[in-house]
């Protein structure tokens, strides 16, 4: 899946630095948004993918929405989103995220799914149907769509992308050396070949990594590079946390120093933004990543 987890075991947390301490999600507008949420029957990657930054962002009244169920068809050893055979999708579904969104008076809307690979158009009219909707009851919000492997159905691919959303968003996870223990259903070559495809249609493009999976600085340098030889405007890169003991362990927590170090070299490479932290996520200030060169 697309977000990353931040359950971890009990052995992990005794370990955690200081960096890597979150603030309880508190007061008025989490408590709203929350309530929103699960009158419409929502589910949101906060939640499913247990993102440390949940507070803060519904705080502020905003949230990543998870369309098309909370049960994805692949196993990722990174992910804490449910893996199995999913139900049948919710064809209201794209109405009440519209509703929600308007109600919520979200100026910057992140849409992502689970994979649903068992499907023939990767729930592609889905994603348009549900961008369209957002459009139609809130012309001022502005979108990102973070987006699944959709295993080289191009076609799919452009359903997908062409609703009128501003940013799409796909997530390499890793880096390539690290791909088949990570990410094994994925391929890290066709991944770049769908962000590429996502810029020749003349989409704003981004994507992120997690880092602390055993990956060596040089990887990391690698993976630059191969996003910008194919279009890649904004990347975001994040500490990795073990879900349960049944995914793959962390290698090394990595300090702020080096992630404050992946950010500068980044936008030496040439990417508009950077977003480099411990507790970044793909969606964390999402809204910054709509324009080129938008600052902090």
């Amino acid at each position: 899946m697309f977000e990353l987890p931040i359950v971890e075991s009990k052995k992990e947390r005794r370990k955690k630095p200081d960096w890597l301490r979150v603030k309880l999600p508190i007061g008025e507008n989490y408590r709203k948004v929350r309530d929103l949420v699960d009158q419409y029957k929502l589910h949101t990657i906060c939640q499913s993918g247990h993102c440390p930054n949940m507070g803060e962002c519904w705080g502020e009244g905003t949230a990543t929405f998870m369309i098309l169920g909370n049960v994805c068809t692949r196993s990722c050893s990174f992910c804490a989103v449910a893996t199995g055979r999913p139900p049948e999708y919710d064809e209201d579904e794209p109405q009440r995220v519209a509703e929600a969104v308007r109600l919520m008076q979200v100026k910057h809307a992140v849409l992502t799914s689970v994979n649903r690979d068992e499907l023939k158009d990767r729930g592609a009219a889905i994603w348009h149907q549900t961008v369209r909707a957002i459009k139609e009851q809130s012309p001022q919000t502005t979108i990102e769509t973070l987006i699944p492997d959709v295993r080289a159905n191009w076609e799919a691919l452009e359903t997908m992308i062409s609703a009128g959303q501003e940013v799409v968003s796909h997530n390499m996870e890793t880096v390539e050396s690290l791909y088949r223990k990570v990410r094994p259903q994925g391929k890290y070559k066709r991944s770049l070949e769908q962000i590429q495809r996502i810029k020749d249609y003349g989409k704003r493009t981004k994507t992120g990594i997690m880092v602390g999976l055993g990956e060596s600085k040089e990887d990391v340098f690698k993976i630059m590079d191969d996003l910008l030889e194919h279009g890649c405007d904004v990347l975001t890169i994040g500490q990795y946390l073990q879900p349960t003991k049944m995914h793959i362990e962390v290698a090394e927590y990595i300090h702020p120093d080096l992630f404050a170090e992946y950010e500068q070299v980044g936008l030496e490479k040439g990417f508009d933004f950077v977003e480099s932290g411990p507790l970044v996520r793909s969606s964390y200030h999402a809204e910054r990543h709509v324009y080129p060169n938008q600052k902090k």
